[in-house]
Parts: C-alpha cells; structure tokens; sequence
C-alpha cells in the first residue's frame, strides 16, 4: 500500500490521502479522509470512520497514473467526474509523487507527495493551486504499510446511481454548431465590410511606395481602394485604428504541404502527372488557423518529391471555415511539382523498388520522353480534329497536363538542390522553349544564380537549412542574398506546418545573412511568392486594385518581437488575437464539458499511441517532400 496525505489546500475541504494499491494489472485506488466537512449551516456530518473516494478508470501508461473521480466529494462547487493524473518525478535525488487534478470547470491543482524511506514515519505532501501557483501549503503525512488491501473500494457516491446522474446532465450538452467541427470552428463567415478603412499605422506596402509611416488604407469590397495619409472614408465604413501598428501584405508561403487529406506523394510510378492535389484539399486541417495565425494568406499546396514528374498543385486563401473548393485561388494558373536529386533516383528510400530511373541522367531522359510523347499526343489529337478519320485518340491526362506545360499554360514548380541538376533541368526546358515557373528548395542555387537569371527562373529557397542530407551539404544561409544580387526574384518557403507559422521572422533573415534591405527582404514571403506563383496582380502587395489580403502585427513584421494581431483576407478578417485567446477559454470549457459526458456514459479509456518507437519523435527535415512521408505520416 502506497498512501499520499493532503493538507487542505484552495477548494480542497478536507485533509485527504491517496492510497494506491496492488499490481498495475489489478490496480485500486482511493482518496482516504476523515469525516471533517460541515455541511451547509456549519453542521459536522453525523459520520464516523474514514470516507474513501474510489477512482474509478485506472489506467498506468509509463509511469503515469489516471483516474477519475465523484469530483464533489472533495469539492462542493464542482459536479461531475475529475480527472488525476499522477507521475513520480526526481527532484534533488528524492523521488517525489506528482499528481495533477483537472476539475470539471477546466481548472487545475497540483499535488506533489515526498517519501523520505520506506520504513518512514512520515511523508511531506506539498501542494499548490494552479489558478494560485504562489500559494503552496506543506503538511506532514505518514506511511502506512499495513492499510487493507481492498481499502478502494468503491463509496456510495460512485454507485451506478450516481453514474446514471451524471451521464443524465452530462447529455444536456448545449454545443454551438461550427465548422469545422471543432477547435476554434467558425459559426458562420466572418462579415466583409463594404467600406473598411485602417488609420495611423505604418504600412509595408512591398510596392513602389514602400513603407508608409502614420498612413491609412482604405478598403472597397475587399478590395484596396486607396493607401496613404489622412483618407477620407465614407460615414459608413468600419474604422480601425491601430496607432503604433504596423500592417504588411499577407504572407504568402510558396511551398507547403498542410490542409492534405490522403497523403502528398503518389510514388507508384515516375510520371504521375495526372494526380491532382486540390480534388483533396482538407479545409478541417487545423494548421491552417495556425498559420492565420502567423499571418498567412496564401498558400501553394505541392505535390510530393517522389517522382521526376509529379502531381497537379493548388494554391488556396486560408479561408479558414469555408469550404476547400472555396479555398482556391481561381486566379491561380495551373501549376504541377517536378524533382530532381536523390528522392527521384531512390537515394534514400528504405527499399530498393527497381522503378526507373534510378540514376541522375534517367531522370533526365524521362522528362525528354514525355515531353515528346505529350508532343506526339497533341499533334494526334490535332489530325483527327482536320479530318475526323479513324478512332480519336484515347484521353490521357498525364500527357494532357503535360502537354499544357508545353504550351504554356501550366507551370513547374521542381524540387532541386544541387547545380548540376538545376543547369541539366534548365537545358531540357529550353530545348523545348518552356520557362520554369520556380526552383524549389535550390539550395545551390548561389553557384548557379547567373544561369537562372537568364533563364527567367526563380528560386524559392530554405532561409537557413543545410547539411540534413547529403545533396545539400553545400548549402549556405547566404544562399537567398546573393541569387537576389544576381536579379533571381527570391521567396523563403517552409515546406512545414510549424515553420510556415513565423515565415516572417525566416524573411529577417534575409537581412542578417547577406545585407538584403528590409524591404526588400519582408518582399521575400509576399511579393516574389506572388510572383513566382503568377498571381501578383491580386496579391502581394498593398497597391489600390489588389485584394485585401493584409496582417496587423504588433511592431515591425521583421522582428521575432513581434506578434500576428490580426489576419484579413479580401477584407475579412480571419485571425484575431483576442478573439483567439477568448475561444481558447470557451474550447476548454466545451472541452471539459464533452470530457464529463464521456466518463458519465462509462466508456472505458482506450489505450494511448504505441511510443515503442523513438524515431517517431525526431526532429525531421524536408519531411514532406520525402518520397514516402505524408502530412501525418512520421513513419520510414
């Protein structure tokens, strides 16, 4: 028997102990406590003896212990059942007892037992409120070895009667209907005002004019109507002023993988032009509030690295609580993901699958074939349309989305890193007359940045990253300053969820590697990924006759001090901070009531994720252009 004694502390009534007993395959446990509470009118209850709470739902998972249990029993404002969780913990060579209850209400307390020796008269049980963390109350306790050994069970108050009436009021839920269901899930979209208008700010404007100190921006149906000093707006236009502020366009991230549902490679085969990833566009995936949170806009979602030809991308507005084909861009051209390197040629794939090519001038020979068989296609479709003769030619879409690259009409966008590649990708391209829309990752790209400019190619690089595999052990943090010296029109991409959350501070960057102007660097997540993307004409700036697609942030965009107070998109605003820390009260709320009524119903805790395997938390590089990871996938 394992005992643990607790001096009242805030909200706690009594002086109780924890008692734990048996093996962790038949594992009781109870709160022990003299019959000390009064009831209402300072009466003392008529019992005698100990009172025994049981906790019910005992789980061990390495090393910690859960359970929940009658929470009145030990406080009279709360209802329900309360949750313990209980880990032993070393401190200054003492093996301590950590226990935490979470409270129906949300709120929390924290217990923390001492046992000097086994044979001890005595144990030192510290507490403290987490809503009072400065207060803490110490008692002296004692250990028991010979307490009973069915000393939990069960009390009157943890009968299937009390059960029954807890599972009865936890039922009566009143949840809003939002969507996405869940978490910060939107009841309805948030309202575009006809007239908007920003005052005394400092604007960012990432065009000709920029940067605007004490200045307006007025704003017409989501649409930019004017930006300079003292604007007039009508009487009705919603006004906000945000003196000392600082407004840029919305952060647009050139290179992501989030809101996937089913994965981001198809590496069946070496040409899976024909996928496409907006048909499974996730608008429920959390990280796109994240993002909003950052300040986040725009994003281009990309097929995986797996392949020398890839799938169909989509760019999306973080329209967050719409639906994903709301979430796209109609202005956006088409694009698709080719990739170069060692992903393509099975480098480092854990099993050998034999699938060509499997070398680096295989992955050039494969473009050049279904260049000319995309070539062939449409000269086929060309002749029966003359003359109508014979069968018409059998509908391909790889060879069709492949065929819009040719004319034009779709964009590449390649995964590269070393020089060798890149030049080989260029010389194929201009054999066949085609401009590439942007180098991904091109981490190299500073040895060759000369070959780009005159290609018209543009690089959308890793701020920082280097030496995580063997390609880019030749990758510098200078890499995105001097390609912008040699006139390549340079984005920092994250190719992350949580990276793409702070791309601004990845654009300061810019500025301490390499001398790149301020200005000039903050156009590196918005105006050259709009660029690079063949949308600037709508976004990326702050210009009248863009939309509205704008953050607030609390001082300079550049400064890791600085944080996303808001986020707009075509003049609605999508993020708001205090809007955001006032939802994370009411989810937790909800959070607790949904717990409530989970335990009421008795259903039994299932068993947690298998962490057998370490790896699954390693810290991962270019995760998602593996050939095999998706967007939840960690595995090898």
């Amino acid at each position: 028997v394992r005992k643990r004694r607790v001096r009242p502390v805030p909200h706690l009534p009594h002086t109780v102990a924890l008692e734990v007993t048996g093996p962790d395959t038949k594992l009781a446990a109870a709160f022990v406590f003299p019959p000390a509470a009064t009831e209402a009118g300072g009466k003392e209850k008529g019992t005698s003896g100990l009172q025994r709470v049981a906790l019910k739902d005992l789980q061990v998972t390495d090393w910690q212990l859960t359970g929940t249990f009658p929470a009145k029993e030990l406080r009279d404002d709360q209802s329900g059942r309360a949750i313990l969780h209980a880990v032993p913990v070393q401190r200054d060579a003492i093996l301590e007892l950590e226990i935490t209850i979470v409270w129906p209400d949300g709120s929390r307390q924290v217990l923390t037992g001492r046992r000097r020796s086994e044979d001890a008269s005595s144990d030192r049980l510290e507490s403290s409120d987490a809503d009072q963390a400065a207060q803490e109350e110490k008692a002296d306790g004692e250990a028991d070895r010979g307490a009973s050994q069915d000393g939990a069970a069960p009390t009157e108050s943890d009968t299937p009667a009390e059960r029954s009436s807890e599972e009865s009021t936890s039922r009566s839920l009143d949840v809003e209907v939002v969507y996405p269901l869940g978490v910060y899930g939107r009841r309805a979209p948030p309202a575009q005002p006809e007239w908007l208008v920003i005052r005394r700010v400092t604007i960012w404007t990432c065009g000709p004019r920029g940067v605007l100190r004490s200045a307006d921006m007025l704003i017409h149906n989501g649409i930019i109507e004017a930006v300079g000093r003292n604007l007039k707006a009508p009487d009705s236009a919603v006004e906000i002023d945000a003196k000392g502020k600082h407004v840029s366009p919305g952060i647009i991230d050139c290179h992501s993988h989030m809101a996937t549902d089913g994965g981001v490679n198809e590496s069946g085969q070496a040409v899976t032009a024909e996928v496409r990833i907006g048909d499974f566009i996730d608008p429920n995936d959390i990280t796109i509030y994240r993002q909003l949170a950052g300040g986040v806009t725009t994003a281009n979602i990309l097929h995986g690295s797996a392949n020398p030809i890839g799938g169909q991308n989509q760019v999306i507005k973080l329209r967050w609580g719409d639906s994903d084909e709301a979430m796209k861009m109609a202005e956006a051209p088409a694009g698709i993901k080719f990739a170069l390197g060692e992903n393509v040629k099975q480098s480092n794939w854990s099993q050998p699958t034999g699938r060509y090519p499997q070398t680096r001038m295989g992955v050039e020979q494969i473009m050049r074939d279904r260049f000319e068989a995309a070539l062939q296609y449409r000269d086929a479709q060309r002749r029966w349309e003359e003359n109508h003769q014979g069968l018409p030619p059998r509908r391909d879409y790889e060879l069709e989305a492949i065929a819009e690259i040719l004319e034009g009409r779709r964009w590449i966008h390649c995964h590269s890193y070393r020089q060798d590649e890149i030049l080989t990708m260029l010389r194929v391209l201009e054999d066949y007359g085609v401009t590439i829309g942007s180098l991904q990752h091109i981490l190299e790209g500073y040895k060759v940045a000369d070959a780009m400019a005159r290609h018209g190619a543009t690089g959308s690089s890793f701020s920082d990253w280097w030496a995580y595999k063997f390609e880019v052990y030749d990758a510098i943090p200078y890499n995105g300053a001097l390609m912008h010296r040699a006139g390549v029109i340079v984005s920092f991409n994250s190719d992350d969820d949580e990276l793409a959350r702070h791309l601004n501070h990845e654009a300061a960057k810019a500025i301490k590697y390499g001398g790149v102007p301020p200005q000039e660097a903050l156009k590196f997540v918005t105006l050259n990924p709009a660029r690079q993307l063949r949308i600037d004409q709508w976004v990326g700036s702050l210009e009248p006759g863009k939309q509205a697609d704008f953050v607030i942030w609390s001082d300079s965009p550049l400064s890791t001090m600085s944080a996303c107070l808001q986020t707009w998109i075509e003049g609605r605003k999508y993020f708001d901070r205090e809007e955001d820390l006032r939802r994370r009260e009411d989810d937790e709320r909800l959070r607790q009531q949904l717990i409530q009524h989970v335990i009421a119903t008795g259903a039994k805790p299932r068993p947690g994720p298998d962490d057998s395997d370490p790896s699954y938390w390693w810290a991962r590089h270019d995760e998602f252009c593996h050939h095999r990871h998706d967007e939840h996938d960690h595995s090898e």
